[in-house]
């Protein structure tokens, strides 16, 4: 059975997701730990429940999303799983932390380049990547159909969507993302988002105004 725990970091409110199953095998996605007191939560969160990290996966790799790369990786000898066009945002984000006064570790180099259709496996568990750009050039999404669970990154929020104002976002590509793979989904699968609260992709269906205003994307 899948267990999902959500933690909040960062001055971004970004959610950081530690994923497992019966196995006790778990990934860590999008590690927005960016000081010691939230790198301290990130581990007694894993070793509470007696958890061994196998991946570190990133959605995508904006400055909110993987300052806890490098910490990962240093403790657990995980390298990032990212799509490959993720990989300058990725070099770039120390820098561009800087205008905003936020320290991001520099990163290191992806272990693995993801791609639309690949399949990520967890213990027993596996998760099809969806390729969701338009926040983010290589955005993708994590979907695990046994669970009825995606984790989305910031393409899909509650009543809301990902930013398209940033540097290297598309309005168009996320409003494709959403029509075309997120609301293809079933119903009852439920959201876990980069930020705020977890939904489901039914109640977005109807209830969240991005989905049927391609407009709004202009």
């Amino acid at each position: 059975m899948l267990k999902i725990h959500k933690l909040t970091f960062n001055p971004f409110s970004e959610n950081t997701y530690v994923v497992t199953d019966e196995t006790n095998d778990c990934a860590v996605i999008d590690p927005g730990c960016c000081n010691d007191k939230e790198r301290n939560e990130l581990v007694q969160t894993i070793e509470a429940y007696g958890l061994k990290p196998v991946l570190l996966l990133n959605t995508h790799c904006h400055i909110d999303h993987i300052p806890g790369n490098k910490f990962i990786f240093e403790k657990y000898g995980l390298l990032p799983q990212i799509h490959e066009k993720e990989l300058e945002i990725l070099h770039n984000a120390p820098r561009f932390a800087e205008f905003f006064g936020f320290q991001c570790d520099e990163s290191p180099e992806p272990g693995k380049f993801l791609n639309a259709g690949d399949e990520v496996k967890l213990g027993n568990s596996v998760f099809k990547v969806l390729f969701t750009p338009g926040h983010s050039p290589g955005s993708i999404s994590f979907y695990c159909e046994k669970a009825g669970v995606v984790i989305s990154g910031d393409v899909l929020f509650y009543r809301s969507v990902g930013r398209f104002d940033l540097p290297e976002s598309n309005g168009k590509d996320l409003y494709n993302s959403l029509v075309n793979q997120m609301m293809t989904l079933p119903d009852n699968v439920k959201v876990h988002s980069g930020h705020g609260p977890e939904t489901t992709i039914g109640f977005e269906r109807f209830n969240n105004p991005y989905i049927h205003d391609e407009s709004s994307f202009a």
